[in-house]
């Protein structure tokens, strides 16, 4: 499962990038706009860091 993780939360992150593409286009409050690229952002950098050589591999 460790290595599905990360493009599970860069597929996450495509979907919600698609929802706020859609949410712009559809006139959507400032405020939804801002929290869904903040969970767009947070689960690329979640799948890209997890990706990352790190200690213990």
């Amino acid at each position: 499962m460790s290595s599905a993780l990360p493009i599970l939360l860069l597929v996450l992150a495509g979907v919600l990038v698609g929802g706020v593409w859609s949410l712009y286009r559809q006139g959507a409050p400032k405020g939804a706009l801002l929290l869904t690229a903040l969970l767009a952002v947070l689960a690329t950098l979640g799948g890209v860091l997890w990706l990352l050589p790190g200690e213990g591999q």
